[in-house]
């Protein structure tokens, strides 16, 4: 099948390095990309308010402006990175970007959202940068976000770090287990140690792992580490990891990594990509068109 992958842009440099990056990771994939871009205008007009922008006579610079740049960035891509396994859809909404894209996600049953970040750049900013954030914890399917300036390499080594808090099944597990399959990559399960063992539990709910994980290459490693953020970067540096990935849980220590709630999480960047898969995505309703 047709994977469907949603780049949302706003014809930034960092976005375009997202476009790059993600054409390279699915080039050997059959795809359809949904190019994204959404605009709100500088004040609201009465027009608006009676059906949008494409129903308004009165000709809107932010709607020119969004179909030229798409428009462009389509060009560029077909120019740069010719693939016939590659199909391409052009969106432009007066919206805002986590709305539209939840409901592009449920009507064309995207796969996956891939978008690039800018980075904290300073303690007061989220890390992955505000955007990004919102989108997701509010996406009910992965998202792929691509550090700014990072070029595509292969893929070796996936990590997937956790606590072995919770069990894990075969659904919230399928998204990682078909990627490793599609880069030949092996999995890094790695638990970030502070003073104490694993309990029966979770000791239990790594055996259950260790099982779901049977059909693809994967090892389990335990690092020391007071501050966890710090310690996952540090073991992303050290052994040049490809891509970071978590699972999204409500309560999990994603929380801590994308949020400045803990001294820990300032000052953990993400320099690698970084996969963040929403426990409950293999359960949602595929609403495409056909």
């Amino acid at each position: 099948m047709m994977k469907k992958i949603l780049l949302p842009t706003d014809f930034s440099k960092n976005a375009w390095n997202a476009i790059d990056y993600t054409l390279n990771y699915f080039k050997n994939e059959k795809c359809l990309f949904y190019i994204l871009h959404t605009y709100t205008p500088t004040f609201y007009r009465v027009d608006y308010m009676m059906g949008g922008p494409v129903n308004s006579a009165i000709p809107d610079k932010d709607v020119e402006l969004a179909q030229e740049g798409l428009e462009k960035t389509l060009a560029d891509i077909k120019n740069n990175y010719p693939n016939k396994n590659h199909k391409y859809k052009t969106l432009s909404s007066f919206n805002i970007l986590t709305d539209e894209i939840r409901e592009v996600t449920e009507r064309e049953g995207i796969d996956i959202i891939a978008m690039g970040t800018q980075g904290a750049t300073g303690a007061k900013e989220i890390f992955l940068g505000t955007r990004t954030v919102h989108v997701i914890k509010k996406a009910s399917i992965p998202v792929l976000a691509i550090p700014s300036d990072y070029t595509f390499k292969v893929i070796n080594t996936i990590v997937f770090p956790t606590d072995y808090s919770t069990p894990y099944d075969v659904k919230s597990l399928g998204f990682l287990v078909n990627m490793s399959m599609l880069l030949k990559a092996k999995l890094i399960v790695l638990n970030v140690k502070d003073e104490y063992s694993l309990n029966e539990q979770q000791n239990a709910n790594k055996k259950t792992l260790d099982v779901l994980l049977k059909p693809i290459d994967h090892s389990f490693q335990q690092v020391k580490g007071e501050f966890m953020p710090n310690a996952i970067h540090e073991f992303v540096e050290k052994h040049r990891i490809g891509i970071l990935a978590i699972m999204n849980r409500k309560h999990s220590f994603l929380e801590r990594l994308i949020t400045k709630s803990t001294v820990d999480s300032i000052g953990y960047h993400s320099r690698i990509p970084f996969l963040v898969i929403p426990e409950t995505w293999k359960d949602l309703p595929k609403k495409a068109k056909t």
